[in-house]
């Protein structure tokens, strides 16, 4: 059986597209989408992502962490899909689809930069050294000393793995304060169970979680991954954050057909 895919990647984050609308898909073969995704003996990426059909929106993300299991909402995922959906025709320059954790809305700039609407935010927990909440997925943000030479994969592990969090787990961010309207953050993924160079969900959460510990009154703030530049925008009622957007370039790599 021959698949045909495309790579794309959001500041460093890369993922397998595959246009599923026709349903052909194996989508519960486990060992198949961890292949794929293996950077020594498949095509090599952090996540999987299936287009396919909605009735209601535009079109349906169904996402695959590397390990091959269906997972909870990718930020640069999603973003990468909308330029994926607009490569194939599926949409021009904006989009409704839905997700895992719900209803999404996108739309797609100049120089592929695509903005995506991420869900509401209203459970916070503070604590006096990590914030957790979760931005579709569940996310550990903590300011950390020198974050260029931080042991992220180690370090991260420790607290994905420890009791904090369970069996589940979190997906991990350490950050450092740049200035009031940036911020520098490196994050272990849960999953992918490493560094990635980028997180949307990750970034997401640590936007919302700087503004609600008091380091910045900002509502649009500046992120920089180890893969490039992202910005997070909302508005905040309350302890209540809304209209949150992540914004960044999501870009074609290339695409192929692998024979499986």
């Amino acid at each position: 059986m021959q698949i045909e895919f495309y790579k794309y990647q959001g500041t460093g984050n890369d993922f397998v597209m595959i246009d599923n609308r026709s349903e052909f898909f194996p989508k519960d073969n486990i060992k198949l989408i961890e292949r794929l995704c293996d950077r020594r003996f498949g095509i090599g990426a952090d996540g999987l992502i299936l287009l396919e059909n909605d009735t209601e929106t535009d079109f349906r993300m169904v996402y695959y962490n590397s390990d091959g299991n269906q997972s909870s909402m990718c930020g640069n995922g999603g973003r990468c899909l909308v330029a994926f959906a607009n490569q194939v025709g599926v949409i021009e320059n904006s989009a409704t689809f839905i997700a895992t954790d719900g209803l999404h809305h996108a739309s797609v700039g100049d120089d592929a930069i695509i903005s995506l609407q991420m869900i509401d935010v209203d459970q916070i927990q503070k604590n006096d050294s990590y914030t957790f909440l979760n931005t579709g997925s569940p996310h550990h943000v903590q300011i950390v000393d020198d974050l260029e030479h931080y042991n992220v994969k180690e370090n991260g592990a420790a607290l994905r793995y420890g009791e904090l969090y369970g069996e589940k787990g979190s997906n991990i961010n350490f950050v450092k304060k740049v200035d009031e309207e940036t911020f520098s953050l490196r994050t272990y993924e849960r999953g992918v169970e490493d560094e990635t160079l980028a997180c949307g969900t990750g970034a997401t959460a640590v936007a919302i979680a700087m503004n609600a510990t008091g380091q910045t009154d900002k509502t649009s703030i500046n992120l920089n991954v180890e893969g490039g530049k992202l910005v997070v925008s909302f508005d905040k009622i309350g302890e209540h954050f809304t209209n949150v957007f992540l914004t960044g370039p999501a870009k074609f790599v290339f695409k192929g057909i692998i024979e499986i």
